[in-house]
């Protein structure tokens, strides 16, 4: 390599180190601004139909579409608007605060049903009149005793929110303290709305317990689409809706303002450079194999089977995390939570593989290490089915 180009590649170093700098500054701004901006609203995937998290709603999607009820996720108004105009179906609609009053009645009076599945007091007074909220229900399990045939076919529930009906023509489920768990209301015209907090049992870790999946299947199900709306924070019929700059508190502006000026020392720290790069030959080359080998024979000799059982669990989790669409974020549990529930496995198998099982020997990492291998196996099975070899 000749000087010229020595000197041509340390000035191209150079550049792009200040325009990295420069995109790294811009983009801290951008995810400063948009994450306290939204930061008030609840966990996204939260009730979500293609979210497979512990608490998204992936599994009863799924089996819906299984029972032949065609599910379509609406994660605007204009889009559920148009899907419900298409065909009689019941419309999923969860809490919408950026809705007003007339665009929420105005998409549950186009549905054959309507189920709310995050009951508010505003939700109430719209679709199920006189109704109120009446506080939490206590842990265990609840019989219907109502003639509703739905919640008579499900059986036991654990219900969360309990609602209290606001005259004889809703039919009140559940019943457990001063309230109920699942409200129905049912017109002339067989048009039902029902008013049940599905955070408790119709997401993903909640599904196969006690009679969630029938009661859910049994709300759902009744027409042959299903529209379920996602509202998000930008889908709104407000006027006078805050831009991000309102919605930041006042400290955001001078801590982005702190941000740029940190940057640009840190690049004038760190981008000096006094005349061109000199290559240098390194007096040992080792191989990336030789050193892992190393290591592992650096394991073995200390006997440290769970310390080696650590390092293949976080690399397996960190592997199914992405797989799963969990993130980086993602705890252990979760995404064994995850797992278990994408492949069908036992969750207590999925966690005693991916946590709570300690290897004592070397045959015990051995087989732990084709535990994780068969597993992450199931779940890339699961995932895409049609790439499966074996």
């Amino acid at each position: 390599m000749t000087d010229v180009e020595v000197q041509a590649t340390s000035r191209a170093r150079r550049v792009g180190t200040w325009i990295a700098l420069g995109l790294g500054v811009v983009l801290i701004g951008i995810v400063g601004s948009v994450m306290s901006g939204i930061g008030a609203w609840t966990e996204r995937d939260a009730l979500d139909p293609e979210s497979p998290a512990p608490r998204g709603a992936q599994a009863l999607a799924a089996i819906l579409r299984d029972q032949g009820v065609e599910v379509v996720v609406a994660r605007d108004r204009a889009t559920a608007a148009s899907a419900l105009a298409q065909d009689a179906a019941t419309l999923v609609l969860p809490d919408a605060p950026a809705l007003t009053d007339a665009a929420i009645e105005e998409l549950g009076d186009a549905a054959a049903d309507l189920v709310l599945v995050e009951p508010r007091s505003r939700d109430l007074r719209l679709f199920l009149a006189g109704s109120t909220l009446a506080g939490a229900a206590a842990d265990g399990p609840v019989a219907p005793e109502c003639d509703l045939a739905e919640a008579v076919r499900a059986g036991d529930v654990s219900p969360g929110l309990l609602l209290a009906p606001g005259d004889d023509a809703v039919i009140a489920c559940y019943s457990t303290g001063d309230g109920w768990g699942l409200l129905v209301h049912e017109d002339d015209d067989g048009r039902r709305v029902a008013a049940i907090d599905a955070g408790p049992l119709f997401v993903n870790e909640a599904l196969a317990e006690d009679g969630n999946a029938a009661l859910a299947i049994n709300l759902l199900g009744r027409h042959p689409v299903v529209v379920w709306y996602v509202p998000g924070p930008f889908d709104t019929d407000l006027e006078g809706t805050p831009t991000l700059g309102e919605l930041t508190p006042p400290w955001v502006s001078p801590v982005i303002v702190l941000l740029l000026v940190a940057g640009v020392a840190a690049g004038i720290w760190r981008g000096r450079r006094f005349g061109p790069l000199v290559r240098e030959r390194l007096p040992v080359t080792v191989r990336v194999g030789e050193t892992t080998e190393g290591r592992a024979r650096l394991y073995a000799r200390a006997g440290d089977a769970p310390h080696a059982a650590a390092q293949l669990r976080g690399a397996a989790l960190r592997r199914l995390a992405r797989r799963l669409g969990l993130g980086p974020a993602a705890r252990a549990d979760q995404i064994a939570d995850a797992a278990a529930t994408r492949t069908g496995l036992d969750r207590g198998t999925v966690r005693g593989i991916l946590i709570d099982d300690i290897p004592a020997s070397g045959a015990d990492l051995l087989g732990l290490r084709t535990r994780i291998r068969d597993l992450e196996d199931a779940v890339e099975a699961a995932l895409r089915p049609e790439r499966n070899s074996r």
